[in-house]
């Protein structure tokens, strides 16, 4: 593959939850109403900016799975899905693991804090400008590009920011 045509991480935190005493604990909290709506807000976003995914890696936490579901309803229905046990309370250098081992140009991370947040920050060579990077809200969402020849190749420090949303964004983008 050349290196000229760059891959992409999307890196996208799940959307709100609720926090209420859930039967089977914190794995399996569900979205709220909001966190639905922002999760499908994100996915007009992705296709209206032509990021569809190739492949999503996702965890197996049900907030996770339910924002996945809700970004996919805007995306086309090519993307291959992996629900991973691992990326549940997963730190940078699983992360980074899993994403090295990836299939297709543009990938999906979908974890949770603060792991999602730490490893944005150290795949970027500096942080893009918004202020919510920092803090990685609900639903935050982060694309990136490396050139490189292969996911095998990934490396911290090497990516650029390409763009950076939370859902308040995208408010006025209702009609995408």
């Amino acid at each position: 593959m050349s290196r000229s045509s760059p891959f992409r991480v999307i890196l996208t935190r799940h959307a709100q939850s609720g926090w209420e005493d859930t039967p089977g604990g914190d794995h399996a909290r569900t979205l709220t109403a909001q966190g639905q709506e922002d999760a499908r807000r994100v996915g007009r976003w992705l296709a209206h900016q032509g990021l569809a995914p190739d492949t999503a890696l996702v965890s197996t936490a049900r907030r996770t799975r339910e924002t996945w579901e809700n970004i996919a309803v805007a995306l086309p229905d090519t993307c291959t899905v992996e629900f991973l046990d691992e990326l549940y309370r997963a730190g940078p250098d699983v992360m980074l693991h899993l994403l090295r081992r990836a299939r297709g140009k543009t990938v999906l991370m979908l974890g949770h804090n603060p792991g999602i947040a730490e490893c944005a920050r150290l795949l970027l060579d500096h942080d893009p400008a918004h202020p919510q990077f920092a803090t990685y809200p609900p639903c935050a969402t982060l694309v990136a590009e490396f050139r490189i020849a292969g996911w095998t190749e990934l490396r911290f420090r090497a990516g650029q920011a390409m763009q950076f949303i939370v859902p308040a964004d995208l408010a006025d983008t209702e009609n995408m």
